[in-house]
């Protein structure tokens, strides 16, 4: 099975003008386009033609298939990094996301300031990520093209931070692109069906083991 590059879930433009559609264009484009069609060359030598994206990452990772973990990661990330943001996404969440980041960051202010800090503290390429560890909603980041799911965590939203996503709008000015990202664009919808994924509802009478306050770590 040969991997395709899926569809953006919106127009080039339509992140505009926070992200421009020249930016959606080269990222999604060029850099996406190149992560699967290497992703391709890497699987078809390994063995894996047959395999999932998710598949061949996670067997890439397993067996230290540094070149092809790299290429699927990439691949992965990036479309869920698209799937993370929307036209009409930003402002205050609403739903089961809202009350976990009320119970599990104290508020959605210290929740921000966590994760603005947190993509701003990835040192050269990386993501920040809002995830469920251990039942909780936790913020980390990865170098390069590592994710939550080689921790065994489940991603709930992801901030691109590697320069091809903001370099060509905002330069060196990284702090304005999240910014903007949080205040505008983030996919809280997104979020919520990956949380309901994440955390089925529990049984009538079972204790909530979720709803415990829990501090973000930033890795």
């Amino acid at each position: 099975m040969t991997l395709s590059l899926p569809p953006l879930p919106f127009p080039a433009s339509a992140l505009e003008p926070h992200i421009s559609r020249a930016t959606v264009n080269l990222h999604y484009g060029k850099h996406h386009a190149g992560y699967i069609a290497r992703t391709n060359q890497l699987a078809e030598a390994a063995g894996l033609v047959n395999s999932s994206l998710e598949e061949i990452m996670l067997a890439a990772h397993e067996k230290g298939d540094t070149a092809l973990f790299n290429n699927a990661a990439q691949a992965w990330n990036h479309e869920f990094y698209w799937k993370s943001l929307h036209p009409e996404g930003g402002h205050s969440p609403s739903g089961a996301i809202a009350a976990r980041i009320e119970s599990d960051f104290h508020g959605y202010e210290q929740f921000l300031k966590w994760l603005h800090s947190a993509a701003m503290g990835v040192f050269g390429s990386g993501w920040a990520w809002v995830v469920v560890n251990d039942g909780h909603l936790e913020i980390m980041q990865t170098g390069n093209a590592v994710n939550p799911l080689v921790r065994n965590q489940v991603p709930l939203l992801a901030i691109d931070v590697w320069e091809h996503a903001y370099y060509l709008d905002y330069q060196n000015l990284r702090a304005n692109y999240v910014r903007n990202v949080l205040e505008h664009l983030i996919n809280w919808e997104f979020a919520n069906e990956n949380l309901e994924m994440a955390v089925p509802r529990r049984s009538a009478g079972a204790p909530d083991i979720h709803h415990t306050a829990h501090q973000a770590s930033i890795n």
